[in-house]
């Protein structure tokens, strides 16, 4: 969490310093205060245990589609079914196994078009541009120029080839809100940041993305790709007159295949009033494995993303097992590969246990491991507060949620919640990041995370997720607010 998609990483290294590691100042001291508070129903003991084996060294980051995100996945299994909760994988199990696709190109892509004498120019990867995301391994547009200091808003042309001029800051809303419009590809300028890496990342092919084999449609994945322009060469772009055809080919190598893995398993519900109303709460399992090491760490080891959410749907799991069956059923699911664009739960949305249209409702927990100073203590957020009744209709039943204090973070969009969002299902994500300095860092460890606060956010949904459970609530999506 928060998936930060490939494009916005591209598009970020771009905008923003380098980040840097910072010793965190939350509180684990409540950490040695194991087993379960007065007046609460969650096992401090259990969420402890959880958390110190799915973030150890020994999983080494539970990188995406790695055995190591596969032994997380088995090891969430083994706790569900220890809890009774019934398999609704594949095959009688609770693991799902998607296959993973990826494509390497074989030789630098290669940008063609006349400039305004007519003589065919041909730029290469590395060198008079850079592909910062390839998300189309070919292309071929009309030039389209978005002048983003204008006041009014651009109509873009389905097909263009957007060409981004104007202040940094808002190229990365830009070309992440634009391509999405349907350009065929977004043009940015050379900014200083990327500069430092032109000679790194050009130094070979950019990478597609990973797909999942038989899905066409990726929420979390964009389809279209972002390219560089060196600033030296940026005013030939500018001198061409408006629908000039650009267009980038590139050849990639035979497809290479990978899998990743979900875990799902449900407790049946036993009003039959109910059977098309299901309550599916989520986490993603995985995190960045191994990577640059950083002070001397390697390990990526993901507590506090995701290990925490995918802890506290274990929780749930469990107290909610231990109780009378509810009258809706719940299922429960860990997805895999979040980190690569929402690749597990794409596949679980293509192959989900029931219809998504009996989903009721969808919680995702993301990064609950820490408060978030931007809120009142003891408070979780919601991301897409605004876009249904969901979040207010669980705060009436006793849920400390309120919005998300980062809407410019665009969270609603960076996690697995968006991949059902976008099919019709009321899905947002229970959060209390505060943005530390850990995120995505080797950093983010158990010693950084604040059980107290941990084992009070998942005690403090207990209630509510019960009412839900066993509720006649049905959320809507607010007028205009569904993605």
């Amino acid at each position: 969490m928060f998936f930060l998609s490939t494009l916005m990483v591209c598009v970020l290294i771009i905008l923003r310093p380098e980040a840097q590691v910072q010793p965190s100042t939350t509180s684990s001291s409540s950490a040695a205060k194991l087993g379960s508070a007065a007046g609460s129903e969650v096992c401090a003991r259990c969420i402890r245990a959880h958390m110190d084996f799915l973030a150890s060294d020994a999983l080494q980051g539970r990188g995406s589609g790695t055995r190591d995100e596969w032994i997380a996945a088995t090891y969430i299994a083994s706790e569900l079914e220890q809890y009774g909760i019934e398999p609704a994988g594949e095959n009688g199990g609770f693991l799902q196994k998607a296959t993973l696709i990826r494509q390497k190109l074989i030789a630098p892509p290669k940008l063609v078009f006349k400039d305004a004498g007519q003589k065919t120019i041909l730029w290469t990867h590395g060198k008079q541009m850079l592909v910062v995301y390839l998300g189309a391994t070919n292309f071929s547009g009309p030039l389209q120029k978005v002048d983003l200091t204008a006041k009014q808003q651009p109509v873009i042309k389905r097909g263009a080839v957007l060409l981004l001029s104007g202040p940094e800051e808002k190229i990365h809303e830009a070309a992440y809100k634009f391509g999405n419009s349907g350009a065929a590809a977004v043009l940015i300028p050379e900014s200083r940041r990327l500069r430092s890496h032109w000679k790194q990342r050009g130094s070979t092919p950019p990478e597609e993305p990973v797909r999942v084999e038989g899905v066409d449609d990726e929420a979390m994945l964009p389809k279209y790709p972002i390219l560089a322009i060196k600033a030296e060469f940026a005013p030939t772009l500018q001198d061409l007159r408006e629908g000039t055809v650009l267009s980038m080919k590139s050849s990639a190598d035979s497809p290479q295949k990978s899998f990743t893995w979900n875990v799902v398993g449900r407790i049946s519900g036993t009003d039959e009033s109910q059977q098309h109303s299901t309550i599916l709460l989520t986490a993603h399992l995985d995190h960045l494995g191994i990577g640059t090491p950083v002070h001397g760490d390697k390990i990526y080891n993901g507590a506090d993303d995701d290990a925490s959410g995918s802890v506290a749907v274990l929780e749930l799991a469990r107290v909610l097992a231990s109780k009378p069956k509810p009258r809706r059923s719940v299922i429960f699911a860990l997805f895999g590969s979040e980190e690569k664009g929402g690749l597990g739960s794409t596949y679980f949305r293509a192959h989900p246990p029931t219809p998504l249209k009996d989903i009721a409702a969808y919680l995702e927990f993301e990064m609950i491991g820490r408060a978030d100073a931007s809120v009142a203590a003891g408070t979780l957020w919601l991301t897409g507060w605004e876009r249904s009744d969901l979040g207010p209709e669980l705060a009436a039943h006793g849920a400390k949620l309120v919005g998300d204090p980062h809407p410019d973070q665009q969270f609603f969009e960076r996690s697995d919640n968006y991949v059902f969002a976008k099919a019709g299902v009321v899905a947002q994500t229970v959060s209390s990041y505060g943005l530390h300095k850990d995120y995505h860092q080797p950093s983010d460890d158990v010693a950084h995370v604040d059980f107290q606060h941990m084992d009070n956010a998942i005690n403090s949904l207990l209630q509510p997720v019960m009412w839900l459970a066993n509720s006649d609530f049905v959320p809507h999506w607010n007028p205009g607010k569904q993605p």
